[in-house]
C-alpha cells in the first residue's frame, strides 16, 4: 500500500482515537472537474499541519498542535479501509452528522458550499475503519506530497508493518448503527 490521504493532524488524531469514524470531504483545488471522490479502498492517513485548524474544529482554543519532526521527516500512524460513502447534497442532514465528527459547524457548512457559484453543493462522506500501525511509517519530505490534493503517492509500506483496529468491532458497529439512522433519516 502505497497511497496516502491528506488530512488535517487533529482530525487525524481524533480517528486514531477512535472519536470519529467518519471523514467529510469536498476535496482540493487539485481535485478535478469531476470533484472530491474516494478512489480508494484503503489508504494511510498522511497528517497536515498548519495553525488555523485548531479554531476549525471542535476543540478548545488552547489545544497544541503537534509538533513537526525535527527532522523533516513524514511520520504515519495510521491505516484506512472504507465501509461505505455517500453523497449528501442536504445541509440539514450534513448538520445532524455534528455528533459524529470533530469539526466546527461553520467549517462543514463552507466544505458543503464549496462549489455552489458552480451549481454544485454536499460532500462526501466515508464511513471508515481506522487501524494504528504498530510502528510508525516514517520517510523523508518531499515537493510531490504538496499542493491542494487529497490523494498521494507514498513510498512502499516496509514489511513488518502491521495493523490493529483502533475500535472492537463491537463498538465500531454500534457507531455505524447510529450514523446510519441519521443517514437514512430513522
Amino acid at each position: 500500500m502505497n497511497i496516502g490521504f491528506k488530512e488535517w493532524t487533529l482530525v487525524c488524531d481524533a480517528l486514531g482515537r477512535g472519536e470519529q469514524s467518519i471523514i467529510i470531504r469536498k476535496g482540493g483545488i487539485a481535485e478535478g472537474r469531476a470533484g472530491f471522490r474516494f478512489q480508494y479502498d484503503e489508504f494511510l492517513l498522511f497528517p497536515t499541519l498548519f495553525h488555523e485548524q485548531v479554531t476549525k474544529l471542535k476543540l478548545p482554543a488552547e489545544t497544541p498542535l503537534p509538533a513537526m519532526r525535527a527532522d523533516g521527516q513524514h511520520e504515519i500512524k495510521y491505516r484506512v479501509r472504507v465501509e461505505w460513502t455517500r453523497d449528501v447534497s442536504d445541509l440539514a442532514l450534513v448538520q445532524r452528522l455534528a455528533p459524529f465528527h470533530c469539526w466546527q459547524d461553520a467549517e462543514i457548512e463552507k466544505r458543503f458550499r464549496y462549489e455552489e457559484e458552480k451549481g454544485r453543493t454536499g460532500v462526501s462522506v466515508a464511513l471508515v475503519r481506522v487501524e494504528k500501525l504498530n510502528m510508525p511509517f516514517v520517510f523523508p519530505d518531499s515537493p510531490k506530497y504538496g499542493g491542494c490534493r487529497s490523494w498521494i503517492q507514498l513510498p512502499k509500506l516496509p514489511e513488518g508493518i502491521q495493523a490493529v483496529p483502533v475500535l472492537d468491532e463491537g463498538t465500531y458497529r454500534s457507531a455505524e448503527t447510529k450514523l446510519l439512522a441519521v443517514l437514512d433519516g430513522d
